[in-house]
């Protein structure tokens, strides 16, 4: 029982010490930086993307594994289309089957004009004979109703064909219906990023929009701050901004990216008790996707740290340069990323 208190006293009292330690530190870092700075901590984050499948079947093979760095394009799992791979076949007979009763509709059309032809020659040469007496009015009335009934065998078989094509488009949308959910089997990944989770194995059976995986898109690392209001009312978008990590000693170089137009109350990365009082406002500060391609093996989300942020500055006043212990930046960075009196100090 006295060993529990002991320990328990002892928690306590090294709690009270990071807690102090810490409190300081962060008086320290908002002492030490000029007017048209402000700071907030959060973490690297990154957006989650899920790829799954678009319609009902069994997973097949499943290419990657959790912790992957992938490629927009990349083949990262396939369902089986066995089934689909069937009624292709049976859809495409189906296409070769009108087509062929088309042709045969064409030849009967191409018949039935002959024989619309002849019977129009033949009344052609009845019709004055009929005129002179030298043939009954009987005889040119029968090669009437001849070509009569042939001009109606001939349109018939034209619409006969007409229906015919429209078989055949049916067919082919058929044909285009099924080979899209083969296509559809083959899951690919939209973004650069790394394999979060494995939420389906092989041979098991999803239903339509059934999850495979979840990839981190490691496309956009941003890192999400809260200000408050008079802060965030002097933060433009575009705002330069440099994150500091816990676990590495140099200064990434980003930009404002996203100013929240509603304010919230505290959340969970507001730590001291006057802030906790105000409303806050959520800004996200964004890393160059170029740098991060650069250091892709190397981009950890989850990540602590502090954001640092450039106020716009008063007119006719230059903006302060950065802090000493920002000043430390990636060997690679972009030229673009400072200013050339920044450079001078770096």
């Amino acid at each position: 029982m006295k060993k529990s208190v002991v320990s328990f006293l002892i928690l306590g009292v090294v709690i009270a010490v990071v807690a102090t330690f810490s409190w300081q530190w962060w008086q320290q870092q908002q002492s030490i930086l000029a007017k048209d700075f402000v700071s907030g901590n959060g973490r690297i984050e990154a957006d989650q993307v899920d790829i799954t499948t678009k319609y009902s079947g069994r997973v097949k093979r499943i290419l990657v594994q959790e912790g992957d760095l992938i490629k927009p394009g990349q083949l990262l799992a396939i369902m089986d289309t066995t089934e689909l791979d069937a009624q292709l076949a049976q859809t495409k007979a189906q296409v070769a089957q009108a087509q062929a009763a088309v042709a045969e509709g064409d030849a009967l059309i191409a018949q039935r004009q002959s024989e619309l032809t002849l019977a129009e020659l033949e009344l052609k040469r009845v019709a004055p004979l009929v005129k002179t007496g030298a043939m009954s009015q009987s005889i040119a009335d029968k090669t009437k109703t001849i070509r009569d009934t042939a001009f109606a065998a001939y349109s018939a078989a034209k619409a006969h064909v007409h229906t015919l094509e429209q078989s055949v488009l049916v067919a082919k949308t058929a044909v285009a219906r099924v080979q899209t959910q083969i296509d559809e089997a083959t899951l690919t990944s939209p973004v650069m990023g790394r394999v979060l989770y494995r939420l389906a194995q092989p041979n098991e059976v999803l239903g339509g929009g059934g999850k495979v995986l979840t990839v981190i898109n490691l496309g956009e690392i941003y890192m999400e701050i809260f200000l408050p209001s008079a802060q965030a009312y002097l933060t433009p978008i575009g705002a330069q901004a440099r994150v500091k990590l816990d676990i590495i000693d140099i200064a990434i170089p980003a930009q404002v990216s996203f100013v929240s137009p509603e304010s919230q109350f505290t959340p969970k990365q507001v730590e001291t008790q006057s802030e906790r009082d105000k409303l806050m406002f959520r800004v996200k500060v964004r890393i160059p996707q170029a740098l991060v391609l650069k250091h892709i093996e190397q981009v950890k989300t989850g990540a602590r740290g502090v954001a640092y942020i450039r106020l716009l500055a008063n007119k006719g006043e230059d903006p302060s340069p950065w802090p000493d212990f920002l000043q430390k930046l990636p060997d690679d960075v972009l030229s673009s990323e400072s200013s050339p009196a920044e450079k001078s100090n770096q």
